[in-house]
């Protein structure tokens, strides 16, 4: 059976996603530097360890870790601001492709679904 979502849970949904919103904002400004080439003005800061061999060898290294990490938070950062507009929406645990409730389960789980479980699925076999 599949239990309702109620509007207290989505309100403790919309908390824990602002907590996270904040941790992502956090370590997106630890990783970058101002940059106003890029749309949203940073981007990954070069780290600077010296000029031997194997220091500018680290740097690389560091620095293309950097990227995806970047990529990574600036993803997780797109799918958090997504949830908390659909909460604004009021179309929160509803399934995009579907149109039915998404399981509270699952929202409890991965509170940035925007699909259900049925969909998901169906989706991941046919790619």
């Amino acid at each position: 059976m599949n239990e309702e979502l109620d509007r207290d849970t989505i309100k403790e949904i919309e908390k824990e996603l602002l907590a996270q919103k904040k941790r992502i904002l956090d370590e997106l400004g630890d990783l970058s530097q101002k940059d106003n080439h890029e749309a949203d003005d940073r981007a990954a800061a070069f780290p600077k360890y010296g000029d031997k061999p194997d220091e500018n060898a680290q740097e690389i290294s560091d620095y293309s870790a950097n990227i995806v990490t970047e990529k990574v938070l600036e993803k997780s950062l797109a799918d958090i601001d997504s949830a908390l507009g659909r909460i604004k929406k009021n179309t929160y645990g509803i399934c995009k492709y579907c149109g039915n409730p998404i399981a509270k389960k699952r929202l409890l789980a991965r509170p940035t679904a925007n699909s259900c479980v049925s969909c998901k699925t169906e989706l991941q076999e046919n790619e």
